[in-house]
C-alpha cells in the first residue's frame, strides 16, 4: 500500500493578517484536499520564522493598517522567495490587506506608503469611505463568485492586468471601473471575505489542481457533493447589497 500524495498549505502571517474569517479558507482547502484523496499539512509563517522549504499552496488574509505595518519589513525580506514561487506557478490566494501588499504599495489615509512586493501590477490608496456589502463578480471559468467586501483601500490595476472578475453587484477594487481582484500566474488577489472559498469551491479546486499538477504532474480529482455550498451561494446571491 502506497502513501497518499500530500499537499502543504502555508498560511502567510496568520497572527497579524487573518482578522476577517480567513481561517475558513484554510479549512476549506484542507477538507477539499482530503476529499480529493490527498493528505493536507498546514504550516504557519509569521515574521521571524524560518521560511519553509516546501509550499504547495500559499494563503494569506486581511488585516488592519497596523497589521500591515508590523509585517512589512519581514514581507520585504521574503519578497524574492514569494516572487520566485509565484513565477514558478505556485498557487496562491491573498485577501484584502495582503492582496494590497502583493501590489506596488498601499498608501494610508495619513499619506504613509507601505511598500508591496509587486507580484500584481497594481497600487492601492486609502479611500474616503469603506466599501462594505455583499458582492457578486463574474469570471469566465469560475462563473459567479460570491462573497462580502469590507475595505477602504481602493486598488487600481495597471492597463493590461487581469482582474479576477467583473463586478455585477458591489464595489470591487475601487468602486469605479467594475473590476475586482487580480490574477497573475496562479496567484489570486481579492477583496472577497465571507470566507470566499466555502461558497466558491471552484476556486478552491483550482488552487488544489494547480498545486497537484505542479508537484505530481497530474490531479486525481474526486466527485464532491457541493449541495450545501451551492445553497449558501444561492442565499448569498439573494441578499441585498
Amino acid at each position: 500500500m502506497t502513501d497518499k500524495k500530500s499537499l502543504t498549505i502555508m498560511q502567510l502571517y496568520p497572527d497579524d493578517m487573518s482578522i476577517y474569517g480567513d481561517w475558513g479558507n484554510t479549512l476549506t482547502l484542507k477538507k477539499r484536499i482530503e476529499w480529493h484523496g490527498y493528505t493536507a499539512t498546514i504550516i504557519d509563517y509569521n515574521p521571524g520564522d524560518t521560511f519553509p522549504e516546501t509550499i504547495d499552496i500559499l494563503i494569506g488574509g486581511g488585516g488592519q493598517d497596523s497589521g500591515q505595518k508590523r509585517i512589512q519589513d519581514d514581507l520585504q525580506a521574503i519578497a524574492p522567495k514569494l516572487r520566485a514561487l509565484a513565477e514558478n506557478g505556485t498557487p496562491m490566494l491573498v485577501i484584502c490587506g495582503l492582496y494590497q501588499l502583493f501590489g506596488r504599495f498601499f498608501k494610508t489615509s495619513a499619506g504613509e506608503i507601505i511598500p508591496g512586493i509587486e507580484i500584481f501590477n497594481a497600487e492601492t490608496h486609502a479611500g474616503p469611505e469603506r466599501l462594505i456589502g455583499n458582492i457578486i463578480i463574474e469570471h469566465d471559468t469560475f462563473g459567479d463568485i460570491v462573497g462580502y467586501e469590507n475595505h477602504s483601500g481602493q486598488t487600481f490595476l495597471d492597463v493590461g492586468s487581469t482582474p479576477l472578475g467583473r463586478v455585477r453587484l458591489g464595489a470591487g477594487n475601487n468602486g469605479q471601473d467594475e473590476t475586482e481582484g487580480a490574477l497573475i500566474h496562479n496567484v489570486i488577489g481579492t477583496y472577497l471575505h465571507g470566507s470566499i472559498l466555502p461558497k466558491n469551491p471552484a476556486i478552491a479546486d483550482f488552487l488544489i489542481e494547480k498545486a497537484a499538477v505542479k508537484k505530481y504532474g497530474d490531479f486525481e480529482a474526486s466527485v464532491i457533493d457541493d449541495r450545501f455550498a451551492q445553497k449558501a451561494r444561492d442565499i448569498a446571491k439573494k441578499r441585498p447589497r
